[in-house]
C-alpha cells in the first residue's frame, strides 16, 4: 500500500490495454500504492487472467477503444458504477513493423486511430468530468520510435510523435482546471512479444543493445513506477513533460 507523498490511495484509475505488458505493470504498480483500477481492454480472457493478479482492486470492462463514439458513455459508466476517474493512462495501443513503401493507407490510418485518435477521444471524455472537479491526471503512452527515427515503424512512430504534439496543447487549456498531462516514453521493454521479436533478427537486438547506455532492457515495474510518481502529489507541478523511461537510449549514441 502506498504512503506518504507518493500515495495513490482513495484514487481511480482506467488504465487501456491494462490486461498485458505494459499497461498490467501500470495497474500492479497503481494497486500498491493504493489506487483502484480499471482495466479495459479487446480480449476478456486476458483482462479476467490479469485481474486474478492485480486482486480486488482491479475492475474489468471489454471495451475497444478504436469505437470512439461509445467513449463518453463508457466513462460514465465507470463514473456512476465504480467511481469518478482520477487517473486516465491511455495505454491501448497496436504495433506495425513494415517498410514505409509498403505500408499501405489503410495500415496506416488504422495504427492512427488506435494510438492517436482515441487517445484524444478518451482524454476529451474522462477531462470533462475532471474539470468540473478541478482535479486529475492523465497519461500518455509515447515511444523512443516518437522521439527518433527508426526504420519500418513509420506509422507506429508518427503516431507516437504526434502525442507529443497533443499533450502540449492540451496543457495549454487543462491546466485552468487542475488536470496535468505527462507522457512516458518507454525504451526497450522485457515482454514475450518484444524478445520473440528481436530474438528471431539479432542484427536488430544487437543495435539496440549498443543504443541502451545501461545494462539490459527495461520491465514492466520500471514504466509503472514512473506512472506512480507522475500520478502522485510528488509530480503536482509537473505537466507537459516527455519522461523518457529508456535506460538512456535516447541520449545515447
Amino acid at each position: 500500500m502506498g504512503t506518504g507523498i507518493f500515495s495513490l490511495t482513495k484514487k481511480t484509475a482506467l488504465i487501456t490495454g491494462g490486461g498485458t505488458g505494459i499497461g498490467f505493470g501500470i495497474a500492479q504498480a497503481m494497486i500498491n500504492a493504493g489506487a483502484n483500477v480499471v482495466i479495459t481492454g479487446r480480449n476478456t480472457e486476458k483482462l479476467l487472467e490479469a485481474q486474478k493478479l492485480l486482486g480486488e482492486n482491479c475492475k474489468v470492462i471489454t471495451f475497444d477503444v478504436t469505437q470512439k463514439s461509445a467513449i463518453p458513455q463508457l466513462i460514465q459508466e465507470i463514473e456512476s458504477t465504480i467511481a469518478p476517474i482520477d487517473i486516465l493512462v491511455n495505454n491501448a495501443g497496436i504495433h506495425l513493423k513494415k517498410w514505409a513503401l509498403d505500408t499501405s493507407d489503410e495500415e496506416f490510418e488504422n495504427i492512427i486511430q488506435t494510438n492517436l485518435l482515441s487517445v484524444f477521444s478518451l482524454s476529451k471524455a474522462c477531462a470533462r468530468k475532471m474539470a468540473g472537479r478541478k482535479n486529475g491526471i492523465i497519461l500518455f503512452i509515447g515511444s523512443m520510435a516518437g522521439m527518433f527515427g527508426i526504420d519500418r515503424v513509420s506509422a507506429y512512430g508518427t503516431s507516437k510523435a504526434a502525442l507529443t504534439g497533443l499533450m502540449q496543447n492540451l496543457v495549454t487549456e487543462f491546466s485552468a482546471h487542475n488536470i496535468r498531462i505527462n507522457t512516458i516514453a518507454p525504451g526497450w521493454i522485457e515482454s514475450p512479444m518484444f524478445l520473440s521479436a528481436i530474438n528471431s533478427d539479432p542484427e536488430r537486438k544487437q543495435k539496440i543493445t549498443n543504443r541502451i547506455a545501461m545494462d539490459g532492457f527495461g520491465t514492466v515495474d520500471d514504466v509503472g513506477h514512473a506512472a506512480v510518481f507522475l500520478s502522485s502529489a510528488a509530480a503536482r507541478y509537473i505537466t507537459g513533460v516527455v519522461l523518457p523511461v529508456d535506460g538512456g537510449a535516447s541520449v545515447n549514441f
